[in-house]
């Protein structure tokens, strides 16, 4: 018996401390929602598509404006952006945090719409972080 509530003990400790290092991935203070500013809402949608390069650019330009870089100045290898897979219909760009966490953008090819899931392996927690237009995170002329 108390064996098995050291390892229930041990368990929700780590499941704690996970939850107050997760608290680092967030938005930064007073962008805390996913909403894109006045500035770039209502960019204008070309007809062309996302490619790749676009898909990548966009989701490592929404990272940069979201999430708190400044950890990662003495390591960058802690923190990036990659692509990932690639279906027929989306792009797949995956973020690292420095927590060990990632964020899987997964951006509609045609629409340019981009949902998020995060994902914490150390503790195996998986959930929806949200969606935004990838075109709000692109740089107007292009």
């Amino acid at each position: 018996m108390k064996q098995i509530m050291k390892k229930l003990i041990c368990t929700m400790m780590v499941v704690l401390m996970m939850s107050a290092l997760l608290q680092g991935c967030g938005a930064k203070a007073g962008k805390a929602d996913n909403s894109p500013s006045s500035e770039t809402s209502g960019a204008e949608v070309p007809q062309t598509g996302i490619t790749a390069e676009m898909a990548v650019e966009g989701v490592n330009n929404y990272c940069h404006s979201r999430y708190d870089w400044s950890i990662a100045e003495e390591n960058p290898d802690i923190m990036y952006v990659k692509m990932g897979e690639e279906s027929d219909t989306a792009y797949q760009v995956i973020f690292r945090s420095y927590t060990g966490s990632f964020v899987y953008f997964t951006v509609d090819k045609a629409s340019g719409m981009t949902t998020m899931k995060e994902v914490v392996p150390n503790v195996d927690v998986e959930s929806d972080a949200g969606e935004f237009s990838l075109y709000d995170y692109l740089k107007q002329g292009e």
